[in-house]
């Protein structure tokens, strides 16, 4: 009886998992097929001739080699400085009692109603006011500091309000130090978090199309893949092959690194429901 109801909902479910898998079975499909082929067969799944040439027109034509390597510069380093200074504000806001905590925890959550839209001028005036305005460093420090992060503090604050204080307080009569509580003990027991904030950080960097636009105007080699993409979009005709093979090396590394955290991920989240 249990097999029959478990394959009944298999097979409920299977049409969902049709229509939100098919975006993306029909984007790599069409990123090999020809230009013709694109328009006269939008629809159709399998390619009459595949154009793997397409993929080298994609990174060499569009300078899309360029593009990759500042996309996984900006991500990478952005994630890092976002998981270090959210698990500390998280865990500073655990620990550490003091005037005014719940107005600020208040403050950061109501934060999140504020478009992001409505922060990309401060974010350009201070960026431009460190002199940072046209490099990659400009985009990183965008990028790591925006106001997403709150997320990021509230989770980790939360996961670290579930560990026991006497981890912390053995190690603290050993001599440990309130910085090396943190790394040697309380970061290591929050693996699903660093998780869930690797791979969202790392999507939302990776997809970001304003911010890295407007840091670099005046230089169009630091544009990242999702700003490089338009490069396929002329003004009187467009390479719609070439944009979905490039759309394909863009979303690659997003899937990779959430098959590869993706235990973690849904632990985490299930971690921050039931908390």
């Amino acid at each position: 009886m249990k097999f029959i109801k478990n394959n009944i909902q298999h097979i409920f479910l299977l049409p969902f998992t049709v229509l939100w898998v098919f975006p993306v079975i029909w984007m790599i499909s069409s990123s090999l097929k020809t230009n013709p082929e694109f328009l006269m067969k939008p629809l159709s799944i399998i390619p009459e001739q595949f154009m793997f040439s397409n993929y080298a027109r994609a990174w060499e034509v569009a300078n899309f080699s360029r593009y990759f390597l500042n996309s996984v510069v900006i991500t990478s380093v952005s994630v890092l400085i976002a998981l270090l200074f959210t698990s500390l504000a998280g865990y500073a806001l655990s620990r550490v009692d003091f005037f005014g905590k719940n107005l600020i925890i208040t403050v950061m959550a109501a934060s999140l109603f504020i478009p992001k839209s409505y922060v990309v001028i401060p974010i350009y005036q201070i960026v431009r006011s460190l002199g940072l305005l046209n490099s990659l460093t400009g985009v990183i420090v965008a990028q790591a500091t925006t106001t997403t992060n709150v997320i990021f503090v509230l989770l980790f604050m939360a996961h670290f309000n579930t560990i026991p204080k006497d981890m912390e307080e053995s190690a603290e009569l050993d001599g440990a130090n309130f910085i090396q509580r943190f790394f040697y003990i309380m970061l290591p027991l929050a693996k699903p978090i660093i998780a869930t904030v690797t791979i969202l950080r790392f999507m939302w960097t990776w997809n970001s199309f304003f911010i890295p636009l407007i840091l670099t105007l005046n230089n169009p080699s630091l544009r990242t893949l999702t700003v490089g993409i338009y490069s396929f979009l002329g003004e009187y005709s467009t390479d719609w092959t070439g944009l979905t093979a490039a759309a394909t090396l863009s979303v690659a590394p997003v899937i990779t690194v959430f098959l590869v955290l993706q235990k973690y991920f849904i632990r985490g989240l299930s971690g921050a429901i039931k908390q």
